[in-house]
């Protein structure tokens, strides 16, 4: 054997400088980000975070419609269903899969007054009035397509890619992606609009294969978003310090030889954020910081807005703050669903949405920060253009909308197109897969590129299957 082979050949010292300085940057932004760089799953996960080009979006408030709200009465305009109301789908449809069963009820007429909006002329049904002023803001997706039947599987699909649970989350693989840019907010915060648990509980923020440290954190509904932020009474700052110091220093000896214990390394820098957080997540959370014209923007001075205004107006906040990931639910626990009676629940529903969206996409947009937020909007899935119980519509993954604002996004145009009845995308469709796909796209990250290894096999977002729409992202 030659021993020669062994022996490192020589180099001078501007060639190690040229060949390490790379790690030497990876550290760095491993400091920054708050990450570790021997993660689990990956021998190099500071490289999946630098944007594989200049993407306009920094961050994305997601507002998630909870229980399927009803395309066909908000964006999707169909006359065809009135001249149809009261008939069975035509013999040229084919017979949908539902989830209860209802694919032979009559089709149920839509009450909604219409108008064109905008320079773009958007249709917006009038349950959503105060839409009509951000219409060339939005770029309205027609043509989504699930394959979640019911809830679970749809609000799973929706936020993580797959119906069955044990997915990263979108946002824990923006937060993987792209890493932190706040040293002392989370990276991906999540908000409901009660305290009924979102259908799936935290399984749809989590991090699943991912280390823990990815996962969302849920902020509490109420004026008190995150409790214990201030000191026991009678401890001063200095105490309270000592004593966080003194935890730590035990945290990490215990951490010490356990390092691929990837949820005890979330326990522990849990742990820490919290404490940075005592010092800048109280003034970020007090919305009686903001002026009374913008509190009445978002609607807080009302009973039907004031819980969707707040989350709106503190996702904004966040947002400010270096917040990456946002999630608002609006009827958490499937309430947009709407088997029966829809007219008085999306009605309702509607009322405590429409002036908070539109508020936040006008204040975003004037103090400059609509460009580099993704805004996106809409639920699991849409419904059927028949009728449920004779006042209701079924649940329909097969043709649906979604909307999306700012970030790069081209707004006033619509994508795609469902048949003369909504019930089928027809042109253009765009699975979840897609959707996570150009989401990362307009992050300025190859959704082909941000891969987690779990087990030996690569994981992507989009499960392999996702592609960009070069429509929405034009705009870059």
């Amino acid at each position: 054997m030659d021993r020669c082979n062994n022996i490192d050949h020589p180099t001078s010292r501007r060639d190690f400088l040229c060949q390490s300085g790379g790690g030497f940057g990876a550290l760095a932004f491993a400091a920054l980000s708050g990450q570790s760089l021997f993660a689990a799953g990956s021998t190099n996960p500071v490289a999946a975070k630098i944007p594989d080009r200049i993407g306009k979006a920094k961050n994305i408030i997601w507002l998630f419609m909870e229980g399927g709200p009803s395309h066909l009465d908000l964006f999707d305009r169909k006359p065809a269903i009135n001249k149809l109301a009261g008939q069975t789908l035509p013999e040229s449809f084919p017979r949908p899969v539902t989830a209860m069963g209802e694919a032979n009820s009559p089709i149920l007429e839509c009450k909604r007054k219409w108008s064109q909006n905008g320079d773009s002329g958007l249709w917006i049904s009038d349950w959503l009035p105060h839409h009509n002023s951000i219409a060339d803001e939005l770029c309205v997706i027609h043509s989504c397509v699930s394959d979640g039947i019911n809830h679970a599987g749809g609000v799973c699909q929706m936020n993580t890619g797959a119906v069955f649970g044990g997915r990263p989350s979108l946002g824990a693989w923006v937060s993987y992606g792209l890493g932190s840019s706040s040293n002392s907010l989370p990276d991906f915060v999540v908000m409901k609009d009660s305290s009924s648990m979102v259908v799936n509980g935290a399984r749809a923020w989590g991090s699943g294969f991912m280390p823990s440290t990815h996962q969302g954190v849920l902020f509490e509904t109420g004026a008190e978003p995150l409790r214990n932020l201030n000191n026991p009474k009678g401890i001063s700052a200095s105490e309270q310090q000592g004593k966080l110091d003194f935890i730590n220093r035990l945290n990490r000896r215990h951490y010490a030889g356990r390092e691929s214990n990837t949820e005890l390394e979330a326990r522990i820098l849990s742990y820490e954020l919290a404490a940075r957080m005592q010092a800048e997540a109280p003034e970020a959370i007090d919305l009686q910081n903001e002026p009374e014209h913008v509190q009445k923007l978002y609607g807080i001075d009302q009973k039907e807005t004031e819980v969707y205004g707040r989350q709106c107006l503190l996702a904004r906040r966040l947002v400010e703050r270096g917040v990456r990931f946002i999630q608002l639910y609006s009827g958490a626990g499937s309430k947009w669903d709407s088997h029966s009676n829809i007219e008085t629940n999306h009605g309702r529903l509607c009322r405590g949405v429409d002036q908070p969206i539109a508020a936040l996409i006008a204040d975003l947009k004037q103090r400059g920060l609509l460009d580099e937020t993704l805004v996106i909007w809409g639920g699991e899935f849409g419904r059927t253009p028949m009728s449920e119980k004779g006042t209701g519509r079924d649940h329909n993954p097969t043709g649906f909308t979604m909307w999306m604002a700012g970030g790069g996004v081209k707004g006033g145009q619509t994508i795609g197109a469902t048949d003369e009845v909504g019930l089928y995308a027809v042109e253009d469709k765009l699975h979840v897969h897609d959707i996570h796909a150009t989401t990362m796209g307009l992050l300025g990250l190859d959704h082909t590129k941000v891969v987690y290894m779990h087990k030996g096999r690569p994981e992507r977002v989009d499960l392999n299957e996702g592609h960009v729409h070069s429509g929405i992202v034009s705009g870059v």
